[in-house]
């Protein structure tokens, strides 16, 4: 396979200021169109990031999808626009990377995933962090018993957000605002670490409030987990203040943890039993394309496949019922 002809659905901050300006940078994927409510808008953001479609702008999604040259389609727009978009892609024959979380709701992730199966397409979410170099390194370490069986995990992850005006606080297009922004990924890190050696989630608690912008939905989210071997693990998101961006893992021969990790320039510290890590930073977002891609081409699951990202929608489906 040649380079991966993809499509952006979305002209927001992810798509214009980390999908965008990554792709030049990834070995088998380029930018050829983009899809905006506004015409203008997706003609300024193609223009501006070098779409190289003889038509690379488009305000209706079916006429973007008719373009045979088209190979896959980054979706990029608010969470409760994902399915409809992704399983219209998936009709079109089009591969599918799919920014977190897949869906607003368990049966909204089911059917993407078998709308993908169906269509024989490629499936992937945008877990940009398991892309980390340093969390990559640290995983390998791990599964290599660097602490030994890992007990517990913790990831606190909290942003002082200015107001209650983002699209994640409304039910409009939103269902979670700190489990969806931020908190999804903890719950993918977490997964990634702890299910191999520890088994499924078999009991969840949360604890949820929105007591600063009384937003409809979560200002700040606790879940608690038990895994089916007995290990535990915690996740905080939070939009109502800094602080520091944590991992932490506890073992039955040590400890390890990461700080400043947790964002999307792959960078940070991480030290296990107080010994630093040496990592190379890279940028995750290339990574996550580059695997995209050669998942693709090799016939391969991608990093975190339609299957894995519907279980971390249940999770938040579980947390936060509606």
């Amino acid at each position: 396979m040649g380079i991966l002809r993809c499509a952006l659905l979305g002209t927001g901050g992810i798509a214009n200021d980390l999908l965008a300006p990554s792709l030049p940078f990834t070995q088998r994927a380029r930018l050829w169109s983009v899809l905006s409510r506004s015409k203008s808008n997706a003609e300024a953001f193609a223009a501006r990031h070098g779409a190289m479609s003889p038509t690379p702008a488009y305000d209706e999604l079916d006429a973007l999808l008719a373009d045979p040259a088209l190979d896959a389609v980054i979706v990029a727009t608010p969470d409760r626009l994902h399915a409809a978009q992704c399983i219209a892609a998936a009709r079109a024959g089009k591969h599918v990377l799919c920014e977190k979380p897949l869906a607003t709701s368990v049966e909204e992730a089911r059917a993407i995933v078998a709308a993908c199966e169906a269509a024989g397409v490629t499936l992937g979410v945008a877990y940009h962090l398991r892309h980390h170099a340093g969390h990559r390194a640290l995983v390998e370490r791990i599964r290599r018993g660097a602490i030994g069986r890992v007990r517990h995990a913790r990831v606190q992850w909290t942003f002082p957000a200015p107001d209650a005006s983002n699209w994640r606080a409304s039910a409009e297009v939103g269902r979670w605002w700190a489990l969806a922004s931020v908190g999804t990924h903890g719950l993918d890190l977490l997964r990634w670490v702890m299910v191999e050696s520890a088994g499924e989630v078999v009991a969840l608690r949360c604890l949820s409030s929105s007591p600063k912008f009384g937003a409809a939905h979560d200002e700040s989210t606790i879940v608690t987990m038990k895994f089916e071997d007995g290990s535990t693990a915690e996740l905080f998101a939070s939009v109502l203040f800094r602080s520091k961006r944590r991992i932490e893992l506890f073992g039955d021969d040590g400890y390890a943890e990461a700080e400043g990790t947790l964002g999307p320039r792959g960078e940070g510290e991480i030290r296990i039993n107080d010994e630093l890590l040496e990592f190379k930073p890279t940028n995750p977002y290339v990574g996550e394309l580059d695997d995209f891609a050669e998942a693709i081409e090799r016939r391969r699951p991608p990093a975190v496949d339609g299957r894995e990202a519907l279980r971390n929608v249940e999770l938040m489906d579980a947390a936060l019922p509606l």
